[in-house]
C-alpha cells in the first residue's frame, strides 16, 4: 500500500522557499479575520473590562505559540506535512485518527469563514443597490436563510475553490500580498473610530463589571481556554507550512512575529471600533459586516467590505483548506491528492450549514472552541512528547512512508493516551452541548480548562506508556534509528 504522493512527500531543500516574512505574513493574513475582530465580544458581555479581554486574547496566543513553534520543528527539519509527522507517534495507520480529527474541525471552520465571506458579499450587493436587503425576507425551508444569502455563500465558496485548486504556491502568493493590505485596513478602521468620536478617552471607558476577583477568574479561565482553542487547530498542522521553511529560526521567528501581535492588535481594533459604535449609533455593533454599511458613501462601504472579503478569503484558504486536504490525502495517497482533498473539504463546509453554528455565540465559544480544544490538545501533547521527549527529534524519514517499516500499523499506546486524556472533558462537553446538567457540575469546572487538562494528561500518560519502547534518546553510534524502533502495533 502506497503511503505517499507528490503532495505528502518530503519537500526537497531547493523547494523550501518560505522566509520569515512568508510565515509572518501567513499568520497576519490568517489572524486578520472577522472571528478575531469579534473575539472580545463574549468576554466583555460576560463582564470583562476592554483591557482584560484584550490581554486574555494576547495571553492565549502566547500560550498556543509554544506548541505551534515546537510542532513546526518537525516540518522544517524533515520537510514532511502534519499527517506524515503524526505517523511517528500514532503509526502509519493510526495517524488517520489525528489527521481526520483535525480535518473535520477545519471543515467546520471552512464553513464558518465561507458563511462570513458570503455575508460580506451580500452586504456589498446591498450597498451598491443591486439587492434590496430589506425586501429579501423569503427564507428557504430547512436552511433558514434566503435564496440571495445562499447564492452569496456559494459565490464566496467558489472563490475559495478557484484558489485552492491552483495549489500551495498560489496560496503563498495570496497570503504575502494580503497581509500588508489587511493590516492597513484594520488601522484605517481604528483611525475612523477615533476620528468620529468627540472624546477618544470614552473609547477606553468600558470597565469591569465583576464585583469580586472570584467572579473574574470564573470567566477568565474558560475564555482563556477558548482563546487557546482558537488556534489549537494550527498548532497541530503547522508542519504543513513550516515544511517549506529553510531554517528553524525562520519558522520560529516568523510565527512569533506574526501570531500574538496580530491577534492582539486586531482584537483591540474590534474593541475600540465597537466602543465607538455605542457612542455614534447608540448600540454595540460587534459584527463588522453589519457595521460597514453605516460608514458613509457607497464607495467607502464597498472598499471596506472588499477588505473584509479578502481577510476572510486569506484566512480560509490557509487555515481551513491546507490541513484537511493533506489529511484526506493521507487516507488514500494513491487516489486522493491535495486538490481532491481540498474539494472534499469544500463540500463538507457546505453540508454542515455553518450559519447555524456561527449565529449562536454561546455555542461558538463553549461548544465549538472549547469542545475541539479538548480533542486537539491531547493530540498535540502526544506528538510533542513523542518527538521531543522520547525521540529527541530523531526520525527515520523513509520509515514514515513504509507500511511495513518501523512505524507500521497503529500505535495502540498513543490511541489509549488520547482516549484517557479526552475522557475527563467529555462530561463537560455534553453539558455544554445540551445546555443541561447531564453530569455533575464538577465536570464543568474541568471543561473550563479543557485544552490544558488534555495536553498535560496526554503528555504524562503517553510518556508512561511508551517509556522504554520508543527510540532511545541517544542511539548507539552506527545503529540506524529504524533498527532501534519497536513495532508500533505491539
Amino acid at each position: 500500500m502506497s503511503l505517499t504522493n507528490s503532495d505528502l512527500a518530503p519537500v526537497a531543500p531547493h523547494d523550501r522557499t518560505w522566509s520569515t516574512w512568508n510565515i509572518a505574513a501567513l499568520w497576519i493574513a490568517m489572524a486578520v479575520c472577522i472571528p478575531t475582530y469579534t473575539l472580545a465580544a463574549s468576554m466583555i458581555s460576560a463582564g470583562m473590562a476592554w483591557w482584560q479581554a484584550v490581554l486574555t486574547v494576547m495571553l492565549g496566543n502566547l500560550i498556543v505559540l509554544v506548541p505551534m513553534i515546537l510542532n513546526g520543528h518537525g516540518g522544517t527539519k524533515y520537510g514532511v506535512p502534519f499527517p506524515v509527522l503524526a505517523r511517528a507517534s500514532f503509526g502509519t495507520a493510526g495517524a488517520h485518527i489525528p489527521a481526520v480529527a483535525r480535518a473535520l474541525v477545519a471543515c467546520g471552520w471552512f464553513g464558518i469563514q465561507t458563511w462570513i465571506g458570503g455575508w460580506a458579499i451580500y452586504q456589498i450587493l446591498g450597498a451598491l443597490g443591486w439587492l434590496s436587503i430589506a425586501d429579501d425576507t423569503t427564507v428557504i425551508p430547512f436552511l433558514d436563510i434566503t435564496g440571495a444569502q445562499l447564492l452569496c455563500f456559494l459565490a464566496f465558496w467558489a472563490m475559495n475553490v478557484a484558489i485552492v485548486v491552483s495549489g500551495v504556491n498560489l496560496i503563498k502568493w495570496v497570503e504575502a500580498w494580503a497581509a500588508p493590505f489587511l493590516l492597513l485596513s484594520g488601522v484605517a478602521l481604528l483611525i475612523w473610530a477615533m476620528s468620529r468620536v468627540d472624546d477618544v478617552g470614552a473609547l477606553f471607558a468600558q470597565a469591569s463589571q465583576f464585583e469580586s476577583d472570584r467572579q473574574f477568574w470564573a470567566v477568565f479561565f474558560p475564555q482563556l481556554t477558548a482563546m487557546v482553542g482558537f488556534w489549537a487547530t494550527l498548532s497541530l498542522n503547522i508542519p504543513d507550512f513550516t515544511r517549506y521553511c529553510r531554517t528553524q529560526k525562520e519558522q520560529a521567528l516568523g510565527q512569533a512575529l506574526g501570531l500574538p501581535a496580530t491577534m492582539t492588535l486586531f482584537c483591540f481594533i474590534g474593541v475600540m471600533v465597537t466602543s465607538a459604535t455605542v457612542i455614534l449609533f447608540g448600540e454595540a455593533i460587534w459584527d463588522p459586516v453589519a457595521l460597514v454599511p453605516m460608514l458613509g458613501t457607497p464607495m467607502v462601504v464597498v472598499i471596506a467590505l472588499v477588505a473584509l472579503t479578502i481577510a476572510t478569503l486569506s484566512t480560509n484558504i490557509a487555515a481551513n483548506v491546507v490541513s484537511p486536504a493533506n489529511g484526506f490525502s493521507n487516507l488514500a495517497p494513491g487516489r486522493i491528492g491535495f486538490r481532491t482533498g481540498a474539494m472534499i473539504t469544500c463540500l463538507i463546509g457546505i453540508l454542515i450549514m455553518p450559519w447555524r453554528l456561527y449565529n449562536d455565540l454561546g455555542a461558538y465559544i463553549f461548544t465549538w472552541l472549547i469542545g475541539y480544544s479538548a480533542l486537539l490538545g491531547p493530540i498535540a501533547g502526544i506528538m510533542l512528547c513523542d518527538y521531543f521527549i522520547l525521540r529527541r527529534t530523531r526520525l527515520d524519514v523513509n520509515g514514515l512512508y513504509d507500511a511495513e517499516g518501523p512505524y507500521r500499523g497503529v500505535n495502540r499506546r498513543a490511541v489509549a493516551a488520547l482516549l484517557i486524556a479526552v475522557a475527563p472533558n467529555v462530561p463537560g462537553f455534553v453539558n455544554a452541548a445540551t445546555g443541561r446538567g447531564v453530569f455533575p457540575g464538577f465536570f464543568d469546572q474541568i471543561y473550563q480548562y479543557a485544552w490544558f487538562v488534555g495536553i498535560g494528561l496526554a503528555i504524562l500518560v503517553y510518556y508512561l506508556l511508551m517509556r522504554g519502547r520508543a527510540v532511545p534518546a541517544r542511539p548507539e553510534r552506527g545503529v540506524p534509528i529504524a533498527e532501534s524502533t519497536p513495532e508500533q502495533s505491539s
